[in-house]
């Protein structure tokens, strides 16, 4: 499903033009201004899947922010806006489609959003922090019990009757019941690669645009896979549509996947087998072939 066809960035001769007028501004940097023209990027025209491939400082991640923006589109954490992002964002236009190639109004399906890197680090940390609250509060169930089994308790009056259902309750249950009656299970914490797959599957719905910022980071090579495909079957079955910053070699192979590489002079589309970072890994194997036989 194709729900942004085409997005327009500003260009050179109107990115010069604006920063010569801020020339006398106490302004050091124009950022995202100049980043993108560097490598001449005008235009991206998108798949039901889209790659930005690149190496950091190629502008993948301003690439992704500068949509999000002009879109609208959800996102969990704040990002370096700058000054001149507004601006920047109104001097860029974009094309909706209805997946045959028909141009059509822009119009983004509820839930549509941006994902990060800090997204997911936040996600991973409250979990860790309601955790620990968890763990907190069960130590002091476990003396909570402890004095309730124990304790002559005499109901004097109906202020007491909480306490009194506290008292029965240690004294008809085993410790590890009495905990579990009064407080809910540990959410379950995974290790780092688990925890940012379950927000990925979680965050991404069916029929929605969603744009990815690096997603390989905190996965293993096997997560990673698993994500891959993932992500096919949601843009293959289920109505997604995925722009994704990425230079994983398991996600650039993504079947179907227009891959723009964004490390040439002229931002040009590849092949996944082309890029320069896939090659390296290639070519490192293959050094070490005779040590996997």
């Amino acid at each position: 499903m194709i729900y942004l066809s085409r997005f327009q960035f500003p260009g050179r001769e109107l990115e010069y033009s604006f920063t010569m007028n801020q020339k006398r501004t106490c302004y050091d940097t124009f950022y995202p201004f100049l980043v993108l023209s560097k490598h001449c990027l005008e235009m991206l025209d998108f798949e039901p899947v889209t790659i930005l491939y690149g190496g950091n400082g190629s502008g993948k991640t301003t690439a992704l922010n500068v949509i999000a923006e002009k879109l609208g589109l959800e996102r969990d954490t704040l990002y370096n806006r700058s000054n001149f992002f507004e601006e920047y964002t109104k001097l860029c236009s974009c094309q909706g489609g209805d997946g045959s190639g028909n141009r059509r109004a822009l119009r983004m399906p509820k839930g549509s959003r941006i994902i990060t890197s800090d997204d997911v680090f936040d996600f991973m940390l409250n979990l860790r922090s309601i955790n620990d609250g968890i763990d907190r509060k069960r130590e002091e169930l476990f003396e909570d019990y402890l004095e309730n089994k124990y304790s002559h308790f005499t109901m004097r009056s109906m202020d007491d009757y909480e306490q009194l259902k506290k008292v029965c309750l240690a004294r008809s249950n085993t410790q590890s019941k009495y905990v579990r009656r009064n407080l809910m299970d540990n959410v379950r914490e995974h290790s780092n690669g688990e925890s940012a797959f379950l927000y990925f599957t979680d965050k991404i719905k069916e029929n929605g645009l969603y744009l990815l910022d690096e997603p390989e980071n905190s996965l293993s090579p096997a997560k990673q896979q698993e994500l891959l495909k993932f992500l096919e079957d949601s843009a293959r079955f289920f109505g997604c549509q995925f722009i994704i910053a990425t230079h994983s070699p398991f996600l650039l192979s993504m079947r179907g996947a227009k891959i723009y590489d964004m490390d040439e002079d002229v931002v040009d589309v590849k092949r996944w087998t082309e890029l320069e970072n896939v090659k390296s890994y290639y070519h490192f194997f293959k050094k070490y072939e005779g040590e996997f036989e």
